[in-house]
């Protein structure tokens, strides 16, 4: 069993990959089954969970956890359950929006420890910038929420450095992570200051869609070609049992220790993705792979 990274004393231990149930509903499988598959991955030490209300039709992602909870409900506490807050998908007239004011929040929380049969979140997040976020209303409800023994932890997901700057100064506890895409397909984060911003913090990003959401595998385009034989080549040099490993094996050898998400309800892709903690790639391997996704290599 892998350990956990505690970053330091504020914030809590997740352990180094997380559970993404944002395709639960897509599994095909029973609520039994689902309590197998998640006794499996802790198991494997992965016992980090990520949820939001907007996964699966209804919220049914959350329901679906909630239900396996109730079939066992010791496993409440050998988890971390991180869900998040502020997409409202519109019907018509309306439009999808996002609110981050303080009665949504605490609706939007209150909703989701119902559907997940639990009396507490461990985190919290903003799932996505807001345009019309006022900061200071959005601290009052991580305030009431913290009070009341709700939430333990607050992040963000998909914020820019200014964006998580603002909100953190409004914050008395620190924000502990910014969930963002990270993968060798889209390296926007990589260039636009919001690593730099988390280690300077000590902050670990929670990083989703690793695989660039097939993209890598499927794709005939000259990018991908170009990564998949990269990636094949470091296989082989590293001795890993697939692309997909040194793919979570390049996320994780950035500096801020992200934290990959993982998507996939199949335990043996689970299995090998944590595989990935026993690799080490080289600076000269990690800049290859950024190279064949940029088409050049570094000045």
């Amino acid at each position: 069993m892998y350990q956990g990274i505690e970053m330091n004393k504020t914030h809590p231990v997740f352990s180094p990959m997380i559970q993404g149930y944002w395709r639960m509903a897509e599994w095909g499988m029973n609520t039994q089954q689902q309590l197998s598959f998640v006794k499996q991955h802790l198991e494997l030490g992965i016992t980090t969970v990520d949820h939001a209300p907007v996964y699966g039709p209804d919220s049914a992602c959350e329901r679906m956890f909630g239900q396996v909870l109730a079939l066992d409900n010791s496993l409440r506490d050998q988890i971390e359950i991180v869900s998040k807050c502020g997409i409202y998908r519109g019907e018509a007239p309306q439009v999808n929006h996002y609110n981050s004011g303080k009665a949504a929040i605490v609706e939007s929380v209150d909703q989701s420890l119902t559907r997940l049969n639990t009396d507490h979140l461990d985190v919290l997040l903003l799932h996505r910038p807001d345009l019309l976020m006022d900061a200071d209303e959005a601290a009052e409800a991580f305030v009431q929420l913290k009070a009341a023994g709700k939430v333990k932890h607050f992040g963000v997901s998909n914020y820019t450095p200014a964006q998580f700057a603002l909100l953190q100064s409004r914050v008395g506890q620190p924000l502990i992570t910014n969930q963002v895409e990270i993968n060798p397909v889209n390296l926007q984060v990589t260039e636009d200051g919001t690593l730099e911003q988390l280690q300077q913090h000590r902050v670990q990003p929670m990083a989703w869609s690793c695989l660039a959401g097939g993209r890598i595998f499927g794709e005939e385009s000259e990018q991908m070609r170009r990564l998949r034989h990269t990636l094949a080549e470091v296989a082989q040099e590293v001795g890993a049992s697939s692309i997909d490993q040194v793919i979570f094996a390049w996320v994780l050898r950035l500096p801020s220790k992200p934290l990959p998400i993982l998507g996939s309800g199949n335990i043996e892709r689970v299995h090998s993705a944590v595989g990935a903690l026993e690799l080490s790639l080289t600076n000269e391997q990690w800049y290859r792979i950024w190279a064949a996704s940029k088409g050049h290599g570094v000045a």
